[in-house]
């Protein structure tokens, strides 16, 4: 579900409120880690976070015009899913993050290819979220986006 906001407390205002808490928990447990240059917005309909176009002029090859897109957080019908294209392109770093899921919830892990679904709002791991924001650089994930991803 799509939702149409200007800022993150605007997205935030428009989910339902049982979740409020808990997205204003993982956005910070993001800022407070991410590495310098990533840079926050509202994008495709979710909180997302990217590598800003003076940083990576070139931007995000299938929205020419725009930035890297790197993480998202959206709510979904059923479950907060927070999105890390890094995991998806990086398969020690999906290892890392698999592995130490259970030292962190004693939930199963509910996830696809770059997106972590969480539905119990009371057992999100944000100190895991946090120590995975720390896990790539902007320019780690740009060398890691050309080439791969880059047409």
């Amino acid at each position: 579900m799509q939702i149409f906001a200007s800022s993150t407390e605007d997205y935030i205002s428009k989910i339902p409120e049982e979740r409020q808490e808990a997205f204003r928990k993982l956005v910070k447990a993001v800022n407070d880690h991410l590495p310098e240059g990533f840079q926050e917005n509202i994008s495709y309909g979710m909180i997302g976070w990217a590598i800003p176009l003076d940083l990576y002029p070139a931007g995000y090859h299938c929205t020419p015009g725009s930035p890297l897109p790197f993480m998202a957080l959206a709510s979904q019908k059923n479950f907060i899913a927070f999105y890390h294209m890094g995991m998806y392109a990086k398969p020690d770093l999906l290892d890392w993050f698999v592995g130490e899921y259970p030292k962190y919830s004693k939930r199963k892990l509910d996830m696809g290819k770059s997106c972590v679904r969480f539905k119990n709002m009371d057992d999100i791991p944000l100190a895991l979220i946090g120590e995975l924001c720390t896990k790539m650089t902007v320019q780690e994930w740009i060398s890691i986006y050309e080439s791969q991803y880059k047409k």
